[in-house]
């Protein structure tokens, strides 16, 4: 059973949350929790017209240890308000963690799904919440699913999606199947207390490359199953043709290691899900990680997703905090079948000081006067030549710079080859923090790019038509210039830049 004081909780409360408001790396408008240890998004969800974001939480410190369930509210997406802790760990199958799940609507009842752990066990419990959401009571019946399916030599079990099909709930458990691959393993019930195994959704390959960025991994965290574009899951008969894309989303897990996010497209009927094709959903890999989505009351498909950390333990503890979420973004499907990404446009709300440049064509060098800063929000409209590159330096000084870079070009047989890239070699002389460079490919029609880029301190969100590239950075030096540069032949149409207000200053309160 987990200890209850762990070896690193040396720092007193009030000096922890005073550590943290101090950290010179900690975002402003990307919501942190208020000191401690952060990670998966959990429940999110809107109730009567109220967002809720619950999210895994250690507020003893910064590190992974005896894992509560935080929680904040929200009328608007960008505005939250602390609220007393959700979950705890007590006597019995969660006596050694509250661990991620979801949040359903059980005939009016807020109900939440979650894996309590218990020594190294992670099983299905659920508790009922009061009518404000605010307060909590675990269901006498827990573990709702006394055992993994027997018979299967599974690597892990844990994390839900909970939906409600007809007349019956139907839950997937994210696991693995050792020496085949990560699976989720389908459940029915008709009460959300007694469940019924109907079989693996369906398998995952684990061969293969172990160091790609596609690589599907030995377990399946945080799945997500969702219609594409809003409509029921489950819709229509097994064998249905008609037009829809089922979008299924899970976290790539190894032998103790969170390696990176992946969705499938495909088409659940029936008891199993037909996949088509397997995508990246964000170049950042880890730094996007554990991703859970919604449908809100406009019927968007909101998603957050886990920032972890790119610094040492060690420099965690010291700062008193760990872990970023990252901002809810809409998520759509793109003509050629994939995953679009933005930031919800409520995040607007946030920006001040605007300056427009443009058009021009962009040179080989030069500092943008009048934007500056570590807290803002870029809009770029550019036209590329085949074989063209462009960079755009933030965060930048003399000695550091974290640099995206988008290179246009068309391969044999005309097909285009372009590109996002996050050099982050020269964002720090900090040498201990992780440095690697994160890219993916992205569809620039006609060498047309759209580019947002959100940086918050140590955290980055980039969009490039669409595609996401999420990733941390530490500068040193508190370099906040902003530097354009281009090789071949590349025009400007307009950049927007806002410096964004912070929402997150000052102490608050630190439950429990």
């Amino acid at each position: 059973m987990t200890e209850l004081t762990h070896p690193l909780a040396t720092v007193p409360r009030d000096e922890l949350v005073a550590r943290a408001e101090a950290d010179p790396h900690r975002p402003r408008f990307h919501f942190v929790s208020p000191a401690g240890w952060l990670n998966d998004p959990n429940g999110v969800s809107q109730w009567n017209g109220t967002y809720h974001l619950f999210y895994q939480y250690n507020p003893e410190g910064a590190f992974h240890h005896r894992i509560l369930w935080g929680h904040a509210t929200s009328t608007d997406l960008v505005n939250w308000t602390d609220r007393p802790v959700a979950l705890e760990p007590s006597g019995g199958p969660d006596a050694d963690g509250c661990w991620s799940g979801v949040l359903v609507n059980d005939g009016g009842t807020p109900t939440l799904v979650y894996s309590g752990r218990l020594g190294e066990r992670e099983l299905p419990c659920v508790a009922v919440g009061s009518p404000d959401l605010l307060t909590w009571t675990k269901a006498p019946e827990n573990p709702v699913i006394p055992a993994p399916p027997a018979g299967v030599d599974i690597t892990a079990y844990r994390d839900h999606c909970v939906w409600r099909e007809g007349t019956v709930w139907r839950q997937l458990v994210g696991s693995g199947i050792r020496g085949r691959g990560g699976t989720a393993f389908l459940y029915e019930s008709a009460d959300l207390r007694r469940w019924e195994y109907i079989g693996p959704l369906f398998i995952g390959d684990a061969a293969g490359d172990q160091a790609a960025t596609d690589w599907q991994g030995t377990m399946w965290e945080c799945v997500d199953l969702f219609r594409a574009g809003g409509g029921t899951l489950g819709a229509g008969a097994v064998g249905d043709r008609t037009p829809g894309t089922d979008v299924f989303v899970f976290s790539a897990w190894d032998d103790g290691h969170t390696r990176h996010p992946l969705y499938w497209t495909g088409r659940y009927a029936g008891d199993s899900y037909t996949p088509r094709e397997l995508h990246r959903l964000d170049y950042g890999g880890r730094y996007f990680y554990a991703p859970q989505s919604f449908a809100d009351g406009s019927g968007r498909r909101v998603m957050f997703g886990w920032l972890q950390e790119g610094r040492t333990e060690a420099a965690m503890v010291e700062a008193g905090w760990s872990g970023v979420m990252s901002l809810p973004r809409v998520a759509t499907l793109d003509p050629d079948g994939e995953l679009s990404f933005a930031p919800v446009p409520e995040v607007e709300s946030l920006r001040r000081d605007h300056v427009r440049i443009g058009p021009r064509t962009v040179g080989a060098g030069e500092v943008l006067a009048g934007v500056s800063g570590n807290q803002l929000d870029l809009e770029l409209d550019l036209e590329m030549e085949p074989g063209s590159v462009f960079r755009l330096g933030i965060l930048a000084t003399g000695a550091e710079e974290t640099v995206i870079e988008v290179g246009y070009d068309v391969g044999s047989g005309g097909v285009p080859q372009s590109y996002v890239l996050l050099d982050r070699e020269h964002s720090s002389l900090d040498r201990t923090v992780d440095a690697e460079e994160k890219s993916g490919p992205v569809h620039l029609p006609g060498g047309k790019l759209r580019l947002r880029v959100l940086a918050d301190r140590s955290a980055l969100e980039i969009f490039a038509n669409g595609k996401p590239l999420t990733a941390r950075a530490y500068p040193t030096l508190g370099g906040e210039a902003v530097r354009l540069s281009a090789a071949g032949t590349v025009r400007l149409q307009q950049l927007d830049a806002w410096r964004m207000e912070g929402v997150f200053g000052g102490p608050r309160p630190l439950f429990p």
